[in-house]
């Protein structure tokens, strides 16, 4: 059964913080757009079928061209059923037709050796861009649960996402094992915790303890809602 892509986007909805993460970031992009909303940083993907919803609905999205031979191969890399996508900008954003991507970024479902979807975890590849892996504590309840909800849905419907977040988890458990670092993981208990990446033991920890990252070492003293 196709997945119903409005439905689905209506279950993630809330805010990642309070505050607007982009205008934390953006002034320090060389292109002055937040790191998550220019293809200069990521390629954003989308599942075919939701690639097809989003075509009927908007003008917001378009299929990306890549210009080089690396972002090429990145987008050979994206995967059978998967469609390497650019919008228009921030300043442009219908935020009713952001993609699943858009809406998780920079999360991803950590799920443990034994299969189980425990929460979410973030890409490490982007710890010194995006702000709120700096300020895992500023993610909201309401976030977190419906993060969970939509995941939790997908995995039902999309086995093989399951399997490919469960390989993807013990990626990161690799990564974080060679820096010698415990992952961070918002429990879908509401509880934060970290992963110790060999034994995968949690321990509980406050997440403004998890640390911060590159220009964002410092605190700011002041946020832009």
């Amino acid at each position: 059964m196709p997945i119903d892509w409005q439905a689905l986007y209506a279950g993630l909805e809330a805010s990642i913080t309070r505050y607007d993460c982009g205008k934390q970031c953006a002034p320090l992009s060389e292109t002055g757009d937040p790191y998550c909303c220019t293809t200069q940083h990521t390629i954003p993907v989308v599942f075919y079928d939701e690639w097809q919803y989003l075509e009927r609905k908007t003008e917001l999205w378009q299929r990306y061209a890549p210009q080089d031979k690396t972002r090429q191969n990145l987008v050979a890399d994206a995967g059978a059923g998967m469609v390497a996508v650019e919008c228009k900008g921030w300043d442009a954003c219908e935020r009713e037709y952001r993609s699943l991507a858009c809406r998780t970024f920079p999360f991803y479902p950590y799920v443990n050796k034994a299969g189980e979807f425990l929460g979410l975890s973030y890409y490490w590849a982007y710890e010194e861009r995006c702000w709120v892996i700096s300020h895992l504590e500023l993610v909201t309840p309401e976030y977190l649960q419906q993060f969970v909800a939509v995941y939790t849905q997908l995995f039902a419907e999309m086995p093989d996402e399951h399997a490919a977040y469960r390989q993807y988890s013990a990626t990161a458990r690799r990564v974080f094992s060679r820096w010698k670092r415990q992952i961070p993981l918002l429990h879908r208990n509401g509880n934060s915790y970290a992963v110790h990446p060999t034994t995968a033991a949690l321990t509980a920890t406050a997440p403004e303890d998890f640390g911060r990252h590159g220009p964002y070492l410092l605190e700011f003293e002041t946020f832009e809602k």
